[in-house]
């Protein structure tokens, strides 16, 4: 992405995580959460015992001293941040919710902080994963994977980071009894999940495991596209829903049904409807589901033209 189309954009959108013992997340959920509010930023973060995550946005003051507030935490001031811009803000609100994990895999005794895979720069990522002894993996759910991946790369299909586990030590079974020593690359959106995933291998005995620095973000917006090996979008949780090469919005829309994200030819299909349901979910859901689902898309409608007339007012 170039820096004009950047300069008449005024969102700075903000991912980050870190993994930091916190003694008592919950006091710092309303100090944190205050202060995005009274800056007027919108997005999540999750605040666990094992530290922070999240993706927010807002204005460039309004981050800078948001970004501040998060470094000040305990045990944050080497966290690294991804950032990203567009014409508005992606989210409608701010939260600040308290979990058991920042990103739930249900394996109490992995910690990140003990040991990860090896880093790998995205600059450096297409010679390791073009290397024949690789074995690549994509550590995402089975509907990020559908709208893009790298080259090569094998989908557990799974339905959330929970089932990650046990395909894997299915799938290093299966490597072994060919009688193969599996050198493993892993990757996901920005990093965090990989932080988990590569220590539960090495947990589980594997030595020879890489890891993408920064994520797939990462690599969209440092590798040139015509060097890249990434074929797709990349799903990102958030109203951009995808992006491309240079982290430029992508083309792809969300259901607010089920969250599985949407292309042309789906929101084509007679089983859309707009806030109620998609092709991926339609049979998934009840008559009294789809109602409420109906009801809740009016609502939002409605929130939105008062917005839009209060905005409106302002301006004159």
């Amino acid at each position: 992405m170039s820096d004009a189309p950047d300069a008449l954009e005024p969102t700075r959108i903000v991912a980050l995580y870190h993994f930091t013992p916190f003694e008592d997340p919950a006091a710092l959920r309303g100090p944190l959460l205050d202060l995005c509010e009274k800056e007027g930023i919108k997005g999540i973060l999750l605040l666990a015992r094992e530290g922070i995550n999240g993706t927010i946005a807002g204005t460039d003051e309004g981050m800078e001293r948001v970004m501040a507030h998060i470094r000040a935490l305990p045990g944050c001031a080497d966290l690294e941040s991804k950032d990203s811009r567009a014409p508005e803000l992606p989210f409608r609100r701010m939260k600040v919710r308290l979990k058991k994990e920042i990103v739930t895999m249900g394996e109490p005794d992995i910690d990140p902080r003990q040991g990860v895979g090896r880093y790998v720069a995205p600059e450096d990522w297409n010679a390791l994963i073009s290397d024949p002894d690789t074995i690549l993996i994509d550590t995402r759910n089975d509907y990020e994977v559908t709208i893009g991946t790298f080259k090569g790369a094998e989908d557990p299909k799974t339905k959330s980071f929970r089932e990650f586990p046990e395909w894997f030590r299915k799938r290093r079974q299966e490597l072994e009894a060919e009688g193969r020593l599996p050198k493993i690359a892993m990757f996901c959106t920005g990093g965090i999940r990989c932080e988990k995933s590569t220590s539960f291998a090495r947990a589980e005995g594997v030595d020879e495991v890489y890891h993408l620095k920064g994520g797939i973000l990462k690599y969209l917006e440092t590798v040139p596209e015509e060097e890249s090996l990434w074929e797709g979008e990349c799903f990102v949780f958030d109203q951009r829903v995808s992006v491309k090469h240079g982290l430029e919005i992508g083309t792809y829309d969300v259901c607010h049904a089920c969250r599985r994200p949407l292309n042309a030819h789906d929101k084509a299909s007679p089983l859309f409807v707009q806030g109620v349901s998609c092709p991926h979910c339609h049979n998934e859901r009840t008559e009294e589901q789809r109602r409420r689902y109906a009801e809740r898309e009016r609502q939002e409608a409605l929130a939105q033209a008062r917005r839009a007339r209060h905005l409106g007012v302002r301006q004159k």
